[in-house]
């Protein structure tokens, strides 16, 4: 069986110093205890790490060289080595005396011109990153559910909330019934009424939302079709899902949470899927999407001031 997280992360190249601790925290939870001891160890004492050696790392931490090596392999580096030459880098980056970073590439002192620019590269690379990781065959058995679905239920809480509200809106849009459930409860008790022929669909970034997999678990015993969006695709929210369509993992910092990062790939997913139900439901949805514009045309005509 092959590991979901090594084959997100195989391809990558390995990540800059600078973005290691935020790369720590995205992963963590997805560590088995003993590589959490290991990354946290090289995120709070990087110059430290960076002097020892593999067997040395093993022995501070507690844990073995194979852990070591998986650990660094985890984070995105081919082996040790690279993880140690990393650390030596994060460390010189420390005590350089530099402005510090806010994200992984933006420093407190940054223009704002500066600010825009890198903030659009890291956007375009999320959007390439999921594009190019996201499985055409289950986005297509998704669509194709929720084309012909009686119903369509959305659970999301937070950021992922918001990203399920606008996916909803649309399918409304084009002539569908879907609802998007931000309070947990009301969540449950709508999931109980699905049935074979409903689509639920869950949108968790970390994959391992309670609020969010305990609807979609209920939509799941009740027969209906689910998909879960969802960075981490060996998470608990998968086991409930017929179909998982995988957002890119972005990277993380203090500013730029995952309830952030996560949000740009989230829509690109919910905007592929919603083209593809308008596409299969086109004879449909395209006069339910004229009869919305023309209903909503005089709200948006200049008005005429009046003194």
């Amino acid at each position: 069986m092959t590991n979901p997280v090594k084959e997100i992360f195989s391809g990558d190249a390995p990540p800059a110093p600078a973005a290691l601790a935020a790369k720590v925290r995205t992963l963590a939870p997805s560590m088995t205890r003993s590589m959490q001891r290991v990354a946290e160890a090289v995120a709070d004492d990087p110059a430290g790490c960076a002097a020892l050696t593999v067997t040395g790392l093993a022995e501070l931490t507690g844990t073995s060289e194979a852990t070591v090596v998986r650990t660094a392999r985890l984070l995105g580096y081919p082996g040790y080595r690279d993880l140690r030459l990393a650390l030596a880098g994060l460390a010189a980056h420390q005590q350089s005396g530099r402005a510090p970073a806010v994200t992984a590439d933006i420093a407190v002192d940054d223009p704002i011109a500066d600010v825009v620019a890198k903030l659009a590269y890291d956007e375009q690379q999320t959007l390439a990153d999921t594009a190019a990781g996201l499985d055409t065959v289950q986005l297509g058995a998704a669509v194709a559910a929720a084309a012909t679905a009686r119903r369509i239920d959305i659970y999301g809480v937070g950021a992922s909330s918001l990203v399920g509200m606008d996916l909803a809106q649309k399918l409304l849009r084009i002539g569908l019934i879907a609802h998007a459930h931000t309070d947990p409860h009301l969540a449950v008790t709508n999931a109980v009424q699905l049935r074979s022929g409903d689509v639920a669909i869950a949108i968790t970034h970390s994959g391992s939302t309670g609020d969010v997999i305990e609807p979609l678990r209920v939509a799941f015993d009740r027969g209906a079709t689910t998909v879960a969006i969802t960075g981490r695709p060996d998470g608990p929210v998968s086991q409930y899902a017929d179909h998982v369509l995988t957002t890119s993992t972005a990277r993380e910092s203090e500013l730029r949470p995952a309830a952030m990062s996560s949000r740009t790939s989230q829509l690109l997913v919910v905007d592929c899927l919603f083209i593809g139900v308008a596409q299969r439901t086109y004879e449909t949805a395209a006069p339910a999407l004229a009869a919305s514009y023309e209903a909503l045309a005089h709200r948006h005509s200049p008005r005429t001031r009046t003194r």
